[in-house]
């Protein structure tokens, strides 16, 4: 549980009385690759930590094109937030690209606790505050502006370690390109690189 208390903690300070009172709802699960932790139409009941392994986070659009909106790695917290809060069914699903191992703990028990500890209370909103106001925002703006390329090469910058865990077209689907137009990208990258080192 180290790994999840790190996690915790750089949101906000959580004292052994909080830790002791959240660890009661803890639940240590597996998930085999292909499988989902949430199916589309499924109301989410619970928040999981990755402790190891890697999800997708996606939708499927009026084109009947499968759309990853994210992807979720080790040290995250995963669930479709916007259904969990509304307990509504999720219009989202999220699917393990690899074999994961997950700390499980139910959202409304937990928000519960946030009414007798305040720093759970503010751990929840820090948050909250982070993914769902500061990098969304930041997200979508990016996704929206930039060409297919300059998306690319954002995404390689802050994800070099995803790109050899995913398959092109996982990459592609989150860029909002064609698996063909990655494979150019990739190319034309791959050329300019050898260029500059053979004129170095």
């Amino acid at each position: 549980m180290t790994s999840f208390w790190e996690y915790i903690n750089s949101y906000a300070t959580i004292s052994e009385e909080s830790k002791a009172a959240w660890t009661i709802l803890l639940k240590k699960t597996e998930l085999v690759k292909g499988s989902y932790f949430l199916e589309e139409g499924s109301v989410p009941k619970k928040i999981a930590f990755v402790k190891k392994g890697l999800l997708s986070y996606d939708y499927v659009n009026d084109k009947g094109e499968k759309v990853i909106k994210r992807f979720f790695t080790e040290n995250s917290l995963v669930t479709s937030t916007s259904a969990l809060l509304k307990q509504e069914p999720s219009i989202f699903s999220i699917k393990a690209l690899e074999n994961c191992e997950l700390i499980t703990y139910p959202f409304e028990d937990l928000r519960e606790l946030t009414l007798k500890h305040t720093d759970i209370a503010a751990f929840y909103i820090a948050y909250l505050e982070r993914h769902w106001v500061i990098e969304k925002e930041f997200e979508e703006i990016t996704l929206k502006a930039d060409t297919a390329k300059q998306r690319y090469l954002e995404f390689e910058k802050n994800h070099p370690d995803l790109i050899t865990r995913l398959k092109l077209h996982h990459i592609a689907s989150y860029l909002a390109i064609t698996p063909t137009q990655l494979s150019r990208i990739r190319a034309s990258n791959f050329a300019a690189a050898n260029d500059e080192s053979i004129s170095g």
